[in-house]
């Protein structure tokens, strides 16, 4: 009996096939094999196909996608990119940049004077001092998956999300810094609103603030995430601004965005030198 072809089969056949082959090997492997596996491989089709199996959209998704293979790709990708965000690792993953009073401390929900998280599955949270308490995390997009030209050409949305809430009985300040940088540490474009102050006898609340960076410069490599915050009544002790559940999370975009969030070239403290 003759061999046959796989290129003999039907194109549809074909496209069913690479639909369950996982995507890096289809574009590593597969598409350079000949014109016909190009061909298919950068059909519009296949990728959206890829999507419905996945799970990443429903068969009634009506909002336009501008390239379904990176929509493919940020959706795979989809995740928090900072690590031990709500202190189940104590301070795992962070870089203390600032351990003043008593220093950085995690403490279980509610807490004194505290009230319940909305989310349940958050069980831990960092409590600040009575001097500035700051930590951050720098994040390599590159070593996360995502690759120049994906940043650069698509600049999808980079979603920054933090939670933040006081003790009852005290007041303090809260801070939030978020920059994204160059490979060289330049920063490109920033997100840093004035300090929040919440006064004593407040109701303890958890507040979320959230930022979204959209059509921001091209070269983006890296995103500093840093917070933290004191009391404003100075006591020994762990009574500053408690924080959780903080995340950056890229997405695909999914509709046009305002302008872009700039900064004053500046370089990120501590990372890197200008040349």
């Amino acid at each position: 009996m003759a061999l046959v072809s796989i290129n003999e089969l039907p194109e549809s056949i074909l496209l069913e096939l690479f639909t369950h082959v996982p995507a890096r090997q289809l574009l590593l492997h597969c598409r350079p094999v000949c014109s016909l596996w190009r061909d298919l491989i950068d059909l519009v089709t296949l990728w959206k196909r890829k999507c419905l199996r996945d799970g990443f959209v429903t068969k009634d998704w009506d909002q336009p996608v501008a390239d379904w293979k990176i929509f493919y790709f940020l959706c795979s990708l989809r995740r928090n990119l900072l690590r031990n965000p709500c202190a189940e690792e104590d301070m795992g993953s962070w870089r203390i940049d600032s351990n003043g009073g008593d220093h950085w401390k995690v403490e279980s929900l509610p807490g004194e004077h505290g009230t319940d998280f909305p989310d349940p599955q958050v069980k831990k949270y960092f409590v600040t001092s009575y001097g500035m308490c700051l930590k951050s995390q720098l994040v390599d997009l590159k070593a996360e998956g995502y690759w120049e030209e994906l940043m650069d050409t698509f600049r999808p949305e980079i979603v920054v999300k933090d939670w933040y809430a006081a003790r009852a009985d005290c007041g303090c300040s809260y801070h939030i810094r978020v920059q994204l940088a160059s490979a060289d540490y330049i920063v490109l474009a920033s997100f840093e609103p004035p300090p929040v102050t919440i006064h004593q006898w407040n109701d303890a609340m958890w507040t979320e603030v959230s930022h979204t960076f959209s059509d921001y410069p091209p070269g983006v490599r890296h995103i500093l995430f840093q917070h933290g915050g004191k009391d404003t009544q100075f006591w020994a002790g762990w009574y500053g601004p408690r924080v959780t559940n903080s995340s950056i999370i890229i997405s695909p975009k999914t509709s046009r965005s305002p302008a872009p969030s700039r900064a004053p070239p500046e370089t990120l403290q501590g990372q890197g030198e200008t040349s």
